[in-house]
């Protein structure tokens, strides 16, 4: 990137640069901007045969019911009031 457009660029965002910060601006933007070239040459294309390989659904566990605490033991230390928790008031 050239000093031209880090200047361009800063007057739009209302920055103050030195001449050296502008330097040092301009050079650190150049490497940012060939980052994102070479972010750009990954490939990304979806294949799910080499996505999904480490997905085995026979090690998940089993879906079971089991019973729920009772609501009364739930609410057993809570100020409620028709079964539903009072909080307290966040916005006037």
């Amino acid at each position: 990137m050239d000093l031209n457009m880090v200047k361009y660029l800063a007057e739009l965002s209302k920055l103050e640069y030195s001449d050296k910060e502008l330097a040092a601006t301009a050079e650190q933007m150049t490497d940012i901007i060939d980052l994102m070239d070479t972010v750009k040459e990954i490939d990304i294309t979806y294949d799910d045969l080499k996505d999904n390989h480490d997905v085995y659904l026979n090690d998940l566990r089993k879906d079971e019911v089991i019973e729920s605490m009772p609501t009364s033991k739930v609410l057993s230390n809570a100020v409620n009031t028709n079964n539903c928790f009072v909080v307290p008031k966040v916005v006037e």
